[in-house]
């Protein structure tokens, strides 16, 4: 595993330094293991039950694996959703860990405005809405999107394979997503998959959103599709540079909704863990039905 090779290497540099030192079978066995290792190995056990679980395992591994998105830490980003309507701009710069499904954003136009989740509440500086979003719903989805396919490795995930799609001139393999009751805010969610047979990466998908702060009786958004329009790699792991929306009618394209771009990608493994705690002069915000 990665994360003992700093531990061998410094007891390596030991030895030069000091040649009747030699690293012993209890200081290699007392080395920090991989703090991840029994999630990874859940994960895979999971994404190895069925044929759709396997292309996602495959999509997982091919845009950086397991190991380095838990292990690279929480991840920093310049997430800016543009409607193409009169809806509302959401531009934040976005911190996530990614571990604990935790976020802080700071609105782009003024950073000493943020809003987040700290794993169980989503906060607010008045417990308000900010600039027209709901810090419950933006908070991590996000996350979710940029998280892709890396997200799916988590528990109360189903996988459901369809017939292979072509869209813009490639024939892709698709695998329909789905969550078991009670899984998130919004189990009634599910998004279809494009995956690129020649590379296994995520090209595109198609979704819905049925979170019941919006729809307190039940419901959905109509289905769109999003396709991402670049790809970077950081520290080993790909990832979004942007999307494309458009709705999705009677299995076809229509018209576009949205623009979004993504940039300044960092992981910034060395924020304090009390960085995404709920600042103590801010408020709790939900609007999800009692």
């Amino acid at each position: 595993m990665k994360y003992l090779f700093l531990p061998l290497l410094l007891l390596l540099l030991g030895c030069e330094s000091n040649q009747e030192s030699e690293p012993t079978e209890t200081s290699i066995a007392e080395a920090p293991a991989d703090p991840y290792a029994d999630r990874i190995d859940a994960a895979t056990e999971r994404l190895s039950s069925s044929a759709p679980a396997q292309k996602v395992m495959r999509a997982i591994e091919a845009h950086g694996g397991l190991e380095s998105w838990y292990g690279n830490g929480p991840l920093y980003y310049h997430f800016n959703y543009r409607p193409l309507d009169d809806g509302n701009p959401r531009d934040t710069y976005v911190t996530n860990d990614y571990v604990n499904s935790r976020a802080v954003h700071q609105l782009a136009s003024d950073t000493t405005v943020r809003y987040g989740f700290d794993g169980r509440d989503a906060w607010s500086p008045d417990g308000d809405r900010v600039e027209g979003m709901s810090p419950r719903f933006w908070s991590l989805t996000p996350y979710y999107f940029v998280g892709l396919p890396f997200v799916l490795a988590d528990a109360g995930i189903n996988f459901e394979e369809l017939p292979a799609a072509e869209l813009d001139g490639t024939t892709y393999d698709l695998v329909k997503v789905t969550y078991d009751q009670g899984t998130g805010d919004a189990s009634g969610d599910y998004y279809v998959l494009y995956l690129n047979p020649e590379t296994g990466q995520l090209d595109a998908l198609r979704y819905i959103v049925s979170y019941p702060g919006y729809f307190p009786d039940g419901g959905n958004t109509p289905e769109k599709i999003m396709k991402i329009t670049g790809k970077t790699k950081v520290d080993g792991i790909t990832l979004p540079t942007g999307y494309t929306t458009h709705m999705w009618n009677d299995g076809r394209i229509s018209e576009p909704v949205t623009d979004i771009t993504v940039s300044d990608y960092a992981y910034r493994s060395d924020l304090p863990e009390t960085f995404f705690d709920r600042p103590a002069d801010a408020q709790v915000y939900s609007d999800l039905p009692e």
